[in-house]
């Protein structure tokens, strides 16, 4: 009896000096409550970090500084791709090689963007791709829009992280150069045969000819054929002598 009369005298009260019904005043009562803790929010420190955040944040070893790797292979490329801990994490953009150490969680073993690491990912990055096919820094074939969109990853790069080194470009060797190659090689075996056999023709043409001409100089000079004959036999003498 006592709350119910108690209640009704806080009704007339209300009414009397607000002039609003309950109901109302209780709904702007609420709203500006509501309001009130809003706006504190914004201006209340933060929370102090946990015990365990803080003994994990003291138990972590300072980046090292970057390491200037200067010109390396895309093979090369491939041992910084987070797997060892100890070596920088590293990623290219139109061969240009960045460190994204400070970025593991995105770039590292276990992230979202974890298959660019150790690899030139121009193409998969202007695709906006997860494919493997698309790892590659070749960007031939590309559309304006990912061109455009490729540019802007190189921004972000070059304003966030250090650059250490480039890729080596290597030509591949195609089938018709090793094509070209060997049928050169064919053409000048071929060519040194040739010539071998034209000389050794030459010089028996040669000896013939040489051989008609002494037959056909002792058919007409017989007795020089004995005379060289007798200097042979005296010459024979003499080194025996000797």
């Amino acid at each position: 009896m006592a709350v119910a009369e108690m209640w009704a005298t806080l009704n007339e009260a209300i009414e009397t000096y607000t002039g609003l019904s309950v109901t109302t005043f209780f709904t702007v009562l609420a709203v500006a409550a509501a309001f009130y803790y809003a706006v504190a929010g914004f201006f209340q420190p933060p929370p102090p970090p946990r015990k365990r955040d803080a003994e994990e944040l003291e138990g972590m070893e300072p980046l090292p500084p970057p390491v200037q790797l200067g010109e390396i292979t895309e093979e090369e490329l491939r041992d910084y791709d987070g797997s060892d801990p100890k070596k920088p994490l590293l990623m290219a953009i139109k061969g240009q090689i960045y460190d994204v150490t400070q970025s593991r969680m995105f770039y590292g073993p276990g992230g979202p963007y974890a298959l660019f690491a150790g690899k030139d990912a121009s193409r998969a990055l202007a695709k906006m791709s997860f494919e493997p096919k698309d790892l590659t820094g070749d960007i031939s074939e590309l559309g304006p829009f990912e061109l455009d969109a490729l540019q802007d990853w190189e921004y972000k790069f070059m304003s966030k992280y250090m650059k250490v080194g480039t890729v080596k470009k290597t030509v591949p060797v195609t089938e018709s150069s090793d094509a070209g190659a060997s049928g050169t090689t064919e053409q000048t075996s071929q060519a040194t045969e040739d010539a071998g056999i034209q000389a050794d023709h030459g010089a028996e043409m040669e000896e013939d000819a040489i051989t008609a001409d002494l037959d056909a100089d002792a058919e007409h000079n017989p007795t020089s054929k004995e005379k060289g004959a007798g200097h042979g036999d005296d010459a024979g003498r003499m080194a025996e002598e000797t």
